[in-house]
């Protein structure tokens, strides 16, 4: 199914309230990691409310532009998780194969 802005924010509003880490391009080969909880979904943005250890203010906002044309990257703690795990099971593989 293609990416639209439709079905972004349908798939954001599921998970309202869930942890997640968002990976956003600041400029010029440089990166920002802020890990938060998705708190609403508005009609052309979306607030993230930020871990207060990590960051200095308390919300922030995108726009589901932003994730669709890739300047942002929305990744929720489950499947950070799985993408742990699978690289996890890619390197045991790798090793069982050199044993042969």
């Amino acid at each position: 199914m293609p990416n639209t802005l439709a079905t972004i924010k349908d798939k954001l509003d599921g998970r309202i309230g869930e942890e997640l880490l968002v990976v956003a391009q600041i400029g010029r080969k440089k990166i920002t990691k802020r890990r938060g909880r998705l708190h609403m979904t508005y009609p052309a943005v979306f607030v993230v409310d930020l871990d207060q250890d990590e960051n200095s203010f308390e919300r922030v906002s995108y726009s589901y532009t932003d994730i669709l044309t890739r300047n942002i990257e929305v990744n929720f703690d489950d499947e950070i998780d799985q993408a742990e795990l699978s690289i996890e099971l890619d390197d045991d593989d790798v090793e069982e194969f050199n044993e042969d």
